[in-house]
């Protein structure tokens, strides 16, 4: 049996289901996910490690921001850099796209993609299409833009063709020993995914009244053995943001906290007591000091 490790860059446009695939081939929620438009916006890592083909495999997969070619901010051009960053640093490259589409947007990431590392196309939600055997086509028609090195249809929501998206990248794995634990699913903290798993309520349930500039900032997070005690703050950018993500009431608030904190609970395997508060940050998203202070680098 053969050691691999190596690191693979998640990428794609917004809403291809970056995350859910991230998410699906871990086996838990490390990165957040909505239907709105630029909900990822750090890198997070994932990291699954079993056996594939006969080797012990180990995957770092690095879930990135969907490419911004709008609001053209400090906050978008810290995601876009971000995605360069992490197309630099991987091993191998996971471009995601919707079964069926390819256009423009999909040709701009082309011209990102690095030389000399293996890029696997997955196309996601092959379960959607009502025609399935538009699939096969739709491949000749994508294998004719780039050299990728293996193609792969799937759907991250329904796990279909995970196994085989698995097998294609442990091929290209290099060989070396595991960076992460066995049973580490991520590199990042408690702390940081309470902030991403309020984020993802805020996404969800405010729709579109969503005001752009929001953040979440956790203030303080202590643990006491299996409780964890979370203050949390909403960062909005106008005042009039504050009355929409408190709601009537502060019903809003209240409903979405308590959603994310069953979600911090079901993840971090214990209690926790969160508290969360409204803030008003003028202009957040286009001050890199700001940005730095709410985890953006």
């Amino acid at each position: 049996m053969t050691d691999r490790t190596g690191t693979l860059a998640v990428i794609g446009r917004p809403n291809v289901g970056k995350s859910t695939l991230m998410n699906s081939l871990v086996g838990a929620k490390v990165s957040i996910t909505s239907r709105k438009a630029q909900t990822t916006r750090h890198q997070v890592r994932g990291i699954l490690t079993r056996e594939v083909g006969g080797d012990q495999c180990q995957f770092v997969f690095v879930d990135t921001p969907g490419f911004q070619t709008q609001h053209r901010n400090a906050l978008n051009r810290l995601m876009n850099r971000s995605v360069t960053q992490a197309l630099a640093d991987v091993d191998i490259v996971f471009f995601l796209i919707e079964a069926g589409r390819w256009g423009a947007g999909e040709r701009d990431i082309v011209r990102l993609l690095p030389p000399g590392r293996p890029v696997i196309l997955v196309i996601n939600k092959v379960d959607r299409l009502a025609d399935k055997g538009t699939v096969l086509p739709f491949i000749a028609k994508v294998s004719a833009e780039f050299a990728f090195a293996e193609i792969v249809p799937v759907s991250a929501e329904k796990n279909q063709g995970l196994d085989e998206l698995l097998k294609a990248a442990a091929s290209h794995l290099p060989e070396g020993p595991a960076i992460f634990d066995q049973d580490d699913i991520t590199d990042r903290s408690e702390r940081f995914l309470a902030a991403e798993l309020l984020r993802e309520k805020l996404f969800r349930n405010l729709g579109e009244e969503l005001p752009y500039g929001i953040a979440v900032e956790i203030e303080k997070f202590e643990q006491e053995g299996d409780l964890r005690r979370i203050h949390a703050a909403v960062i909005v950018d106008k005042a009039p943001h504050k009355a929409i993500v408190i709601g009537q009431g502060g019903e809003r608030l209240k409903r979405m906290s308590s959603d994310a904190r069953k979600d911090m609970e079901r993840l971090f395997g214990g209690r926790v007591w969160l508290e969360t508060w409204v803030k008003v940050k003028s202009g957040w998203a286009d001050d890199e000091r700001a940005l730095k202070s709410l985890g953006y680098e």
